[in-house]
């Protein structure tokens, strides 16, 4: 490569910028004139009878790589931003069928219409009261045999005997012994 014949030149550059300039090309570890020439080139363009020297030449590559990674990163935005669209679009066709669904689903389940439990009495009780037990029928209810029964309401006070049929019976409530030889629910 032929060296270029230079000409000096002599300007005044204001302190701070010349300072910067010196800082930049040590940092950069060329000349300031050199600076200067890339500086030049940049706002010039290509000038007929100057060879690039590396150092321009690099300054060139790596400007048209900025921009070229700037178009990349335009087009790879636009390309997203469209992506984006399509898919919140796609969501909102999923969640519409997502709605479809959960209503076929919900019209597949009903319960036909139910018939009365009583049709010759419109009024159901609210609430099943407790009927006095028979000693085996108790048992059972308790989980115990007739003989544990037996046992326990010989064997225990009226208020032991009730607190342990409370604990054991499955809706909690209270048993009693009574003369007429059945156990009554306490209240």
């Amino acid at each position: 490569m032929a060296k270029v014949e230079r000409e000096s030149i002599n300007f005044k550059l204001p302190k701070p910028l010349a300072e910067a300039l010196r800082a930049a090309a040590k940092e950069r570890n060329t000349t300031a004139t050199d600076l200067v020439i890339q500086g030049l080139r940049y706002v010039l363009g290509e000038v007929d009878g100057m060879e690039s020297g590396t150092e321009t030449r690099l300054y060139q590559l790596e400007a048209e790589l900025e921009q070229l990674a700037n178009g990349i990163e335009s087009r790879v935005d636009n390309e997203l931003g469209q992506h984006s669209i399509r898919l919140s679009s796609l969501e909102q066709k999923l969640e519409a069928m997502a709605t479809r669904l959960a209503q076929l689903e919900g019209q597949r389940y009903k319960s036909p219409a139910r018939r009365q439990g009583y049709p010759y009495n419109s009024q159901v009780p609210q609430s099943v009261e407790l009927q006095p037990f028979l000693a085996e029928n108790l048992a059972k209810r308790l989980g115990v045999d007739t003989a544990t029964l037996a046992r326990e309401q010989k064997s225990k006070s009226q208020s032991e005997f009730e607190s342990w049929s409370r604990n054991r019976d499955p809706s909690s409530t209270a048993w009693r012994y009574q003369n007429d030889g059945l156990y009554h629910p306490i209240k």
